[in-house]
Parts: C-alpha cells; structure tokens; sequence
C-alpha cells in the first residue's frame, strides 16, 4: 500500500499564538503610527502578514484581551489648552440616560460614573471638556447644563492646573 501524499498541504512553522498575541501588544500598546494603513506596518515590523495580524487583533478584542483601540488625541499639541472635568450632581436614576446623552456629546472626550463623597462631594457623573480657551470651555460646559436642565441638581468646574502623563497598562518587554 503506498503512502497518500496528496492531501498533504506544506504548513508554514508558526510561534504560538500567545507569543504572536504578545508581539502584537508590545509592537502596538505606545500607539499606531500615522499611517493610513498602520496593520500593515505592523505586520511587517513582526514578519507577519497584515491577515495575520488583523485575525489575531479580533481574537484578543473578542476575548477581551484587548478592550478597545481608539484614538487619543494630544490636546494641547491641537490647540486646546484649557482642559476641564465638569462635575455634575445627577439623580442617582437618571445616571444612565444622561451619563449616555453627555457622553454622547462631541464636545466631551470621556465622561464617566463615579460614586459620590458626601457631605463634601456631591458630584457623580464627571464629563471632560477641552478648549482653546478657559470661556469657550466654560460656554461649552454651559450649553450641557442648558441641555439637562432640571435633571442636574449642581455642576461645578475643575480646569486642569497642570499636565499627567497618560498611559495605560504597559507589558514589559
């Protein structure tokens, strides 16, 4: 009986997808290039195929290895140098809907839920506000309180002082 060879298909050597997945976060967790095409760059900067690459980056975002990639942006290298956390005492009920409705605004980068710390911090949804100026933050910030109305008990406004360098979580090399 002969040996059937011609099912075979030639498999290419590959490192286990945990290295890969690894390689893909440390190449790609101090940021994307500028590039209209950044999966390919770092597809060859790893010696993978930009396929390869896009497959392994939707297992890890589907398994929430990875929880998201976005943008973030250098504010002040854009021109806006006032920076503020607008804070906000909302009805504990209506968190939901209006932490939604502010977060959806294209003039706040993040808002976010935070528990309150009474007597002295009323405050529970926080909206970051960015502008060239400290009134065109204040205006913008104004215009949000105009549009929730009576569904904010209190608002104040916290403008940055000075710059933190942000990062997230880095894996070690």
């Amino acid at each position: 009986m002969s040996e059937n060879t011609h099912n075979t298909v030639p498999t290419q050597r590959r490192e286990p997808l945990e290295e890969l997945d690894r390689r893909i976060v440390l190449a790609t967790q101090a940021g994307l290039p500028l590039d209209p095409r950044p999966y390919h760059w770092v597809a060859s900067e790893l010696g993978e195929t930009p396929e390869r690459i896009m497959e392994r980056i939707t297992a890890m975002l589907a398994d929430g290895r990875i929880r998201r990639i976005g943008v973030v942006p250098n504010h002040y290298r854009l021109g806006y140098v006032a920076n503020a956390m607008s804070v906000w005492d909302v009805p504990d009920d209506l968190i939901p809907a209006v932490g939604r409705e502010v977060g959806d605004l294209d003039i706040v980068s993040h808002c976010y839920h935070r528990p309150r710390q009474l007597p002295d911090w009323p405050y529970n949804l926080f909206a970051m506000v960015h502008g060239h100026s400290q009134d065109e933050v204040r205006q913008k910030i104004g215009r949000i309180a105009a549009q929730l109305g009576e569904r904010v008990r209190g608002f104040d406004i916290l403008f940055s002082t000075r710059i933190l360098k942000k990062t997230g979580l880095r894996l070690g090399g």
